[in-house]
């Protein structure tokens, strides 16, 4: 099963978020520091699947921000 760059984008946050949940709710200590480790290595895994994912497109810096087109003008 192939995962898409940004599917692991979101497992990583949520992993991540988990982490700092732990820590509000004192969870023992070994959990805590396991969940950080392991959403440290997940975290450099994302970024470079992001980097290395075969993305095209064909917009150019003159199409600017599409969701405010009048910065563009």
């Amino acid at each position: 099963m192939k995962i898409s760059a940004m599917t692991l984008l979101g497992i990583t946050t949520l992993l991540l978020l988990t982490v700092v949940i732990f820590t509000a709710m004192d969870f023992p200590f070994s959990w805590v520091f396991y969940a950080t480790c392991g959403g440290q290595i997940l975290l450099v895994y994302t970024v470079y699947k992001v980097l290395i994912d075969d993305y095209q497109t064909d917009k150019t810096f003159k199409d600017f921000y599409e969701d405010r087109p009048d910065l563009g003008r």
